[in-house]
């Protein structure tokens, strides 16, 4: 990757990382649910996560979806499968008691390891390392990596922010319901997108 390419590869890892998606999504449910301290090993699960699966994708495992076409499919179905059950259980979390957040946010294994099975990252780290790092070299795609997990997290906090912000008005079991049967719905949307992708 030449230098000049940097700003193109920031400008698509800060729109690629704000918008709205899975990570997003539930950031801004665990920070309506559980406040932003709570979430933080949520936040470093995916941005430190995130850049790892860039590494590892950009080092070989983009390989394996040249070689068998048919198992990014396969992933892609996974993926949606497990993005149902999280959206389901979203909107099924129960409403606090008396001020206090039941169930626990998602810990940093678990935010690391949802990467690989969240649709959006998966095409976020094939076209980070399709385009700017073309020729694949460890250095390229280590800069990608850099790249990535520089701007991502800052990114992924502001939909936590917003989500704390939320947590406010939310202050009514019924309307703290309604908000996480809302960002149920918007998760199994974000993934619409991916599907449609061939």
């Amino acid at each position: 990757m030449t230098y000049d390419l940097i700003p193109a590869l920031a400008g698509f890892a800060f729109v690629s990382s704000i918008t709205p998606g899975p990570n997003n999504l539930m950031l801004m449910a665990s920070g309506a649910n559980f406040g932003f301290w709570r979430s933080i090993p949520h936040m470093l699960g995916i941005g430190i996560g995130f850049t790892i699966m860039i590494i590892l994708v950009g080092l070989g495992l983009i390989r394996l979806f040249d070689l068998f076409p048919l198992s990014y499919t396969i992933l892609k179905v996974f993926s949606i499968a497990y993005l149902t059950w999280l959206a389901w259980k979203i909107a099924n979390a129960a409403p606090p008691k008396t001020g206090e957040s039941s169930g626990t946010p998602m810990t940093f294994v678990q935010a690391a390891l949802f990467q690989w099975v969240n649709p959006k990252a998966w095409s976020m780290a094939l076209t980070a390392i399709t385009a700017y790092a073309p020729e694949r070299t460890v250095w390229s795609i280590l800069l990608v990596g850099l790249v990535f997990g520089v701007i991502n997290l800052p990114c992924v906090s502001t939909w936590t922010v917003m989500g704390q912000q939320i947590r406010r008005l939310l202050s009514r079991p019924r309307w703290l319901r309604a908000f996480n049967i809302g960002m149920a719905v918007l998760l199994l949307l974000s993934a619409l997108p991916v599907l449609l992708l061939k």
